[in-house]
């Protein structure tokens, strides 16, 4: 079976690179210095509109934790129905309780919302006190994947949990490897069996702005000076040593 791949896309740039290495799917996020949020409509647009990759869309309404009170649950309702007109390929989402459990009731509540769209469970996984109970309920929930470094600091670290993951999930829910996945080791995952893989494959960008003033607007960014974007020699690496191309 071949493997899935997945880019992160947090611009419009990032997202058309990806497009032409010729990745499988593009996760549109907003929201870099948080960890990914809930992008901009005019980004989700251009990308479903513009670009062949299947775009599934971030649906988290701030960084942090993944408990949502009942005004955040107002915001991702109101969002998913706003970006449901564009007809993206699908939504990424993950919600927990406060001990640690998945909040069965608000992703029930989301996966109508979503209706007939397909849900990714982002990496709030990741933080589930019992893996394999979480597996069971988000499977249940009618989810199409789990996104997962195995709850470890990057995927190469939990890569057993992912593999016993894998076997478990027993094709009811793909399991898909990501944080700390790249083009260099992007092979040693295909080896093992995973069945999608999921990377931003960043660099750094300097941007054209000059200036000597010391003021910190972003505390997820080294400075104002430039950006990140998906990087297009590392996007044709990855392809290659997931043997897709």
């Amino acid at each position: 079976m071949s493997i899935q791949t997945e880019i992160c896309c947090y611009s419009y740039l990032s997202a058309q690179r990806a497009h032409q290495a010729g990745v499988d799917r593009i996760e549109v996020c907003g929201g870099f210095g948080e960890g990914g949020t809930t992008p901009s409509h005019g980004l989700v647009r251009l990308c479903v509109e513009n670009l062949s990759p299947k775009a599934y869309v971030m649906i988290r309404p701030r960084g942090g934790d993944f408990v949502y009170s009942k005004e955040e649950q107002e915001v991702i309702e109101a969002d998913l129905f706003a970006l449901k007109s564009l007809k993206p390929a699908g939504f990424v989402f993950g919600a927990l309780t406060p001990d640690g459990e998945v909040d069965v009731t608000l992703c029930k509540k989301v996966v109508e919302w979503a209706q007939p769209f397909p849900l990714t469970f982002h990496r709030a996984f990741d933080y589930a006190k019992d893996p394999f109970l979480a597996l069971e309920q988000i499977i249940e929930l009618g989810f199409e994947r789990i996104l997962t470094s195995g709850q470890a600091a990057n995927a190469v670290l939990g890569l057993d949990l992912l593999k016993q993951l894998t076997e478990k999930a027993k094709g009811r829910i793909q399991i898909m490897a990501g944080a700390g996945v790249n083009e260099k080791n992007a092979g040693d995952f295909v080896a093992a069996g995973l069945p999608a893989l999921h990377s931003s494959l960043k660099v750094w960008e300097e941007s054209p702005f000059k200036t000597e003033k010391e003021i910190d607007m972003a505390s997820g960014l080294p400075d104002l000076l430039g950006h990140y974007e998906s990087s297009p020699e590392k996007l044709q690496q990855f392809i290659q040593n997931t043997g897709k191309k």
